[in-house]
């Protein structure tokens, strides 16, 4: 009997919410909340054992031991299409210059995004959006994908139905995203502008550089045209310390 769910999330904000919306299809679950490794270590195996895992934009990679424990199965809900599997995935999908998005809800295993498929949401997306804009777009997405599945998780006990629909793509990782940022000293422009405009961006804390002559220098934003003497069409470099 489906007796707990344990709510693995970004932040301990997204889990009130959440709970609501569960327990207003299933009053008599109790609930454990998660955000790091740690909390969820410290929960017991008496109550892995009657409990169902869900995992909302988190990048806490659930120990294999933890996922065979759980009575009721683990599903993650990961910010990107199933062709956008891996880490930063919006940035690598606005690198491709890719027109369609999404959200994909699948059964966890300990390979990160690899599991059987069990919900899918997508979008075009916009002219002119920027990264920051398509990861906000997806969010509500994906928010809408966990509310569309809501009952059948805080309800069903037994595996949720699996859609016919595979993984592909390459599963991105830090790795990955960290060597697109490493600009080579030979770049074209072409292939600098694609990289700006997918992964310049500070949320992830890895900056663009470009190494010249042994010195590495970042990208920065360009100061305002009017304060310029030369108007130039890319951000300003600036050494890195």
């Amino acid at each position: 009997m489906l007796d707990t769910i344990i709510l693995l999330t970004g932040s301990r904000d997204q889990q009130l919410a959440l709970t609501e919306l569960l327990k207003a299809h299933n009053p008599a679950l109790a609930f454990r909340c998660a955000v790091t490794l740690q909390d969820l270590q410290a929960i017991g195996h008496d109550v892995l054992a009657t409990a169902r895992l869900l995992a909302f934009t988190t990048g806490v990679i659930v120990p294999a031991d933890i996922l065979q424990a759980l009575g009721h199965g683990a599903y993650n809900f990961h910010p990107a299409p199933p062709d956008y599997p891996g880490w930063a995935p919006a940035h690598f999908a606005m690198y491709d210059g890719a027109t369609r998005f999404g959200a994909t809800a699948h059964v966890m295993e300990a390979r990160v995004d690899c599991g059987a498929i069990i919900g899918v949401e997508t979008f075009d997306i916009p002219n002119g959006v920027n990264v920051r804009g398509l990861e906000q777009m997806t969010f509500v997405r994906l928010a809408y994908l966990f509310w569309r599945m809501s009952r059948d998780l805080a309800c069903h006990s037994g595996p949720l139905l699996v859609l016919p629909i595979e993984w592909s793509g390459i599963r991105s990782t830090r790795k990955m995203y960290a060597e697109m940022c490493n600009m080579p000293a030979d770049i074209g422009p072409a292939e600098m502008q694609r990289r700006i405009h997918a992964f310049h961006d500070d949320f992830r804390g890895i900056p663009l550089t470009v190494t010249l002559h042994g010195a590495q220098f970042q990208l920065t934003p360009a100061a305002p045209a009017a304060a310029q003497p030369v108007i130039l069409d890319a951000p300003a470099l600036a050494m890195a310390s």
